[in-house]
């Protein structure tokens, strides 16, 4: 086939970093992408589909004569879309529920690593009813920091570190009045808290062959110097400096490759992408979590890094040739930073003006994830807005030339980190 007509999940700053890439391959035809945001529709067409409606999904399929759906986002994967296109004889690119519950689940996760001796935090798991019990398990081992995780899928933000049994009792509390979080901590995991420096890793797999495409540090925090609140992620830098050439080493030898061997052991195979978030600690690199599809913003630094036609890639992947495929990257560093709704990761307003995007210099990136379009002009729509990609020969030439851009963009109550990369610069030149 020459030409493939794609379906892409999503509406993100991922999504728009997917439907860019997407649209540099020769072997695209027509890209939709559901529902899309004023970035998407710069490369095909936005449409208007319930992403849990899996059915209709599938009679758009058939009716758009679409070869190939990617599927962006976590909660279509965790929620059995990619089992359902398959029973229809619908090529898709995502793992399975069973292989997606690496993220949907963080105790399915924690254990599936224990199985395989693939190194990570201890832990212990806990009926939400329960949070007196964990409570007491936490006094019983009196040892801080600590770090409390919902179970199922929270956005980013089901992860809280305590310091003391003070803020353990806080964090527990704001878990039972939050609905959302609480739905998601239905099983709460307490885990060691380890000290190091996070950086994840973006894997393709075919369920059999993988390869490494690239390595990034995400900054979850809302504030500056990773204070505050965790949010989906406020920005991103790849390559990290703290994942050197043997550290990669040793994470494909003991973590990727145990991974992917296992989720076959286990009749899971891992077919998609796979994101391993890692801490690096004195005692090597240890998994903190795993996703099961890119990053959010990590996605945006990588795939502009990727020299590889992505489509290519993952059509490869769809018909199990990735042995055939290497990855090709370029020697650039980039920084990601995103631009936020003033109130956010909590409440906050939509529909400010958003100014400046054409001002930015033609070689940043504007990906756009929490937007609207309305009579010409581009409004905010979300807590994350807008991600400001650079790129430079060094990470600070990178960091400086995404923030003259970020400067450039204005919309009413904008707020951004001013510290995106500043560990890797230290890493650097310590």
């Amino acid at each position: 086939m020459d030409k493939y007509n794609v379906l892409l999940i999503g509406g993100g700053g991922r999504e728009h970093s997917i439907a860019w890439k997407l649209g540099q391959s020769d072997k695209l035809g027509k890209l939709y992408t559901a529902p899309g945001n004023p970035g998407t529709a710069q490369f095909g067409e936005n449409v208007s589909l319930d992403v849990q409606k899996f059915e209709d999904i599938s009679d758009f399929v058939k009716e758009k004569k679409v070869e190939l759906v990617i599927i962006g986002p976590e909660a279509p994967l965790v929620a059995g879309l990619t089992d359902y296109l398959e029973e229809k004889d619908i090529p898709v690119f995502g793992p399975q529920k069973s292989a997606a519950m690496l993220e949907g689940s963080k105790e399915f996760a924690k254990e599936f690593m224990t199985r395989h001796n693939i190194p990570t935090a201890d832990f212990a798991v806990f009926d939400t009813y329960d949070f007196d019990d964990a409570l007491k398990f936490i006094q019983t081992k009196d040892t801080y920091p600590i770090v409390l995780k919902a179970d199922g899928l929270a956005g980013g933000k089901g992860v809280f570190i305590c310091d003391n049994e003070d803020e353990v009792k806080e964090r527990l509390l704001y878990i039972k009045k939050d609905s959302t979080l609480s739905e998601a901590a239905q099983r709460l995991v307490v885990e060691e808290f380890l000290e190091g420096e996070e950086a994840s890793v973006f894997v393709i797999s075919d369920g059999h062959t993988s390869h490494i495409i690239h390595n990034a540090q995400d900054h979850k925090r809302i504030g500056d110097g990773d204070t505050g609140l965790n949010t989906g992620g406020m920005g991103a830098y790849s390559p990290a400096p703290v994942l050197s050439s043997e550290i990669l080493e040793q994470v494909k030898d003991e973590i990727i490759e145990p991974t992917i061997t296992g989720m076959q052991l286990e009749e899971k195979a891992y077919f998609g992408i796979l994101y391993v978030g890692l801490m690096i600690t004195e005692n090597g690199p240890k998994v903190v979590e795993y996703n099961c599809r890119f990053g959010d913003p990590e996605c945006q630094v990588i795939l502009p890094s990727l020299e590889n036609d992505l489509l290519d890639l993952i059509i490869a992947a769809t018909e199990q040739r990735l042995d055939e495929k290497s990855i090709q990257l370029d020697n650039q560093y980039r920084c990601c930073v995103v631009l936020t709704s003033e109130g956010y990761p909590g409440k906050y307003d939509k529909g400010k003006n958003i100014t400046g995007l054409d001002n930015t210099a033609e070689n940043a990136i504007i990906f756009h994830a929490g937007t609207s379009e309305k009579d010409g002009n581009i409004l905010t729509n979300g807590g994350r807005v807008l991600n400001v990609v650079g790129s430079g020969n060094t990470l600070k030439e990178a960091i400086d030339h995404t923030y003259a851009n970020v400067e450039k963009i204005h919309f009413d109550g904008c707020y951004y980190r001013k510290d995106i990369g500043a560990k890797g610069l230290k890493r650097i030149q310590s």
